[in-house]
């Protein structure tokens, strides 16, 4: 049986491999169904709701991962690459043109 993780994974690599299937249907319809076309179309809403979810959640799981290590996120590390970089630069005034 496979682990709550592994079956998250698994939903979402299905619901991708779905959404897939279902933009491959419609590439291949010479003449759309109009009924059909509109459950499929609902289909892949449902599909990309729970994907963007799960998305959702992986990352808020990275977050959690980089706080438990100590590791900061990306805005801070600009931040930081910023305030070194203003810090190492001094600009003497005779070196701007004028």
């Amino acid at each position: 049986m496979p682990k709550k993780d592994e079956t998250k994974k698994q939903d979402l690599t299905t619901d991708l491999k779905k959404l897939s299937d279902i933009s491959e249907w419609f590439e291949e319809q010479e003449e759309v169904d109009v009924e059909e076309g509109l459950k499929k179309v609902k289909e892949a809403a449902a599909l990309i709701k729970a994907s963007r979810e799960r998305l959702k959640a992986v990352e808020n799981e990275f977050e959690e991962i980089k706080k438990e290590i100590g590791l900061k996120g990306d805005d801070d590390n600009k931040r930081e690459e910023e305030e070194e970089k203003g810090e190492e630069e001094e600009v003497d005034v005779k070196d701007i043109p004028l």
